[in-house]
Formats: C-alpha cells, structure tokens, sequence
C-alpha cells in the first residue's frame, strides 16, 4: 500500500511558489510551531523558528517587499529564494530528555536499470535537554554543525549513537510501556524507513538521469514523535561524510566503502 504524503511528511509549503505561499499565510493564524529552511543548503545554515503569528507576518511582509521592489524596479521576475515552511513535531520522542533524529541512507546505485539500497546510519542527539517553547535552536536541531557550542566539545561523543545503542535502548526504555516489539528499531522502523523511501524514489524517479554509472547517496532524516510513529524530516544529496566522533569514524567510511 502506497502511504498517504500526511501519514510521513510534516505538512509543508514552498515559500517560492505563490499559491503555496499564499495558502501557508492564510492558514498560519494561530500560535503554532513552524521550521522555515532553504531547501539547497546544509550545516543548518539559514534555518529558523516561526513561533508565534508575529514572526509568520514579519516574514510575510519581508518577502512581500522584496516581491514589490524586484516589480517596481522593472528587473525580470525572480522568485523568491526556494525555501521550505515545516510544521513543527513538537512532541518528539526523547532520548535522555533530549531530541534526536536518524540519519539513514538511501544509494541509488544506478539508474539503468534502477538498482537501489538502504543502510542504516545513526543516531544525532542535542547536547541539551528538550524544551518546545526555547528559542535557542540547539534545542530543536540535531545537526551537529548547529551543534557546536560550549558544550558540544566536552559531550560530541555522547551526540552520536549507533543504531545497535538506540535500539538497546528503546528495548529497554519503551518496549514493555509502549507495547512495542522486541528490536522495534531494527524491525517496524527500519520496515518504515525503507518503506518511505522507496516511495519518495519512485515519485521522484522520472526526473533522474538515466545514464550508466550515474548514482546517488541520498542522507534521510527521520524522526520519531512519542507515539512512535515515524515521520521523513528531509533527504539530503549531498550528506555530511565527516568522521569526528567515534561512532562516525566507524560508520561514514564503510558507507562510503559499499557505496562506491
């Protein structure tokens, strides 16, 4: 059964197509929880928070301005830069009292025929302690880059776990309270994952070139809420492949082994 985009996919809308941008403005009137990113960018550069209806009109009245100056100067249209408005999880599992995501792998090995493969990666922990109502993005991004604060140096090691670590855990942690199975990392979520996956390879597949040795190495960003239902965050083509922790020294290599 093919998922429905809401039932993995936070509900989302491009700020750089009109009627998207417009149906966002209209539904944003209530104090709710929105993540505004680029959509080509990584290290978490130029990602914000939209927490209230003040920061969404702020926002709205910054591109509407740019929209009017770029008219009145008579220049070519140019949209909008291409950037994403998220709905929020706000209540995501936590590990340790902190938020986390997984990144795992998608290769698409070759595009004629279509060959593809899933590896599993890691998991990426804050260095502190969730709290849905901080403005301090540490809090709310995982990414290691946005990462690096005071405390990032001493606790680096403790922000990277192995799949093998997480799901020790959630047997532990959760298993029995939540009436989960035995190994539910490695079995309904890893099924979940690989699922959804596959579903935005095929969607997305008529764009790809279909040349011999063309591949990819796509990084997938998951996260799961406290219900325990899993939701695609993004996909990265061109993920970070550094080694700076142990558990990445151990892991980025033999991805990139098997990749290639």
């Amino acid at each position: 059964r093919l998922l429905k985009m809401e039932e993995f996919f936070p509900e989302s809308f491009r700020l750089d197509l009109k009627d998207e941008r417009n149906a966002f403005f209209e539904l944003c009137k209530e104090d709710q929880i929105w993540i505004c990113k680029p959509s080509c960018s990584n290290q978490g550069r130029g990602i914000f928070l939209l927490k209230n209806p003040a920061a969404v009109n702020t926002l709205q009245a910054k591109l509407h301005s740019t929209e009017e100056n770029l008219l009145n100067k008579r220049v070519p249209y140019k949209a909008p830069q291409a950037r994403i408005v998220q709905r929020y999880i706000h209540q995501p599992l936590l590990l340790e009292g902190k938020k986390f995501d997984v990144r795992s792998y998608l290769l698409i090995a070759c595009t004629a025929p279509y060959v593809l493969f899933f590896a599993q990666g890691y998991v990426r922990l804050t260095c502190v302690n969730y709290d849905a109502a901080s403005d301090d993005l540490t809090v709310h991004l995982t990414n290691q880059y946005v990462q690096k604060n005071s405390l990032y140096s001493q606790l680096k090691d403790e922000t990277v776990w192995r799949m093998e670590h997480f799901n020790s855990y959630v047997n532990e942690k959760f298993r029995k309270t939540n009436g989960l199975p035995k190994d539910w990392v490695f079995t309904v979520f890893t099924k979940r994952m690989q699922q959804i996956m596959l579903q935005c390879f095929l969607a997305a597949k008529h764009k790809l070139d279909r040349k011999l040795g063309y591949f990819d190495l796509i990084g997938c960003d998951f996260l799961i809420d406290e219900n325990f239902k899993v939701w695609l965050l993004e996909m990265n083509a061109n993920p970070a492949l550094h080694t700076n922790c142990k558990v990445l020294r151990d892991i980025i290599p033999t991805v990139v082994y098997e990749s290639l």
